[in-house]
């Protein structure tokens, strides 16, 4: 194991967990709105926002799925050290990290049951940039509209219509997160 995935934690772990868990439910609840995550650190290609949020919601029961755009072997090392959440493939993971191109085909991940449709995965998808500008949000937590900027528009519209069923979305770009539920109705800006 390389020494690099020993650094990069939470420097007050409850503090700084409990704070990231905040910014990730505020954006979780308010499709569309940036809030700031920072606290850990992990080696390139993976954001600050989301090494703090893998680290805030990934433990030993977590399959995670690393897209090929973040498997690499110091982020394998880091993620094992840090929350030791298992390594799986697409089709059995909680989370998948990576970038948009790389996460694809959405169909590889679980989108929930009729009886449990919260047994779905959760797309943490590693951006350039993250603005409010783009496509068009509305639906529950947004008073009138928001505006991300988001990769595509037409799989977060086909994602909708399996509505209770589907994928939920985090955006990250450096230290900025947002979040797109299945709920959110998403039309092209």
């Amino acid at each position: 194991m390389d020494a690099t995935a020993l650094t990069g934690g939470f420097a007050d772990t409850p503090v700084d967990a409990a704070r990231a868990f905040r910014a990730a439910m505020n954006a979780m609840a308010r499709p569309g709105r940036i809030e700031s995550l920072s606290g850990a650190s992990a080696s390139a290609p993976m954001s600050p926002a989301a090494a703090t949020l893998l680290l805030t919601l990934a433990d030993p029961e977590t399959p995670l799925y690393l897209a090929p755009s973040h498997d690499t072997p110091g982020l394998r090392d880091w993620l094992t050290f840090h929350t030791n959440a298992p390594l799986v493939g697409a089709k059995d993971a909680e989370f998948a990290l990576g970038t948009w191109d790389a996460l694809m085909p959405l169909d590889a991940y679980r989108i929930g049951t009729a009886e449990y449709p919260d047994r779905s995965a959760t797309l943490i998808v590693e951006c350039d940039a993250l603005d409010n500008a783009g496509a068009t949000l509305t639906g529950p937590g947004i008073q009138t509209t928001e505006r991300l900027s988001l990769p595509e528009v037409a799989a977060f519209q086909a994602n909708r219509m399996l509505f209770p069923l589907g994928l939920d979305f985090y955006f990250t770009a450096g230290d900025r997160i947002a979040a797109l539920p299945r709920t959110t109705k998403v039309e092209a800006g």
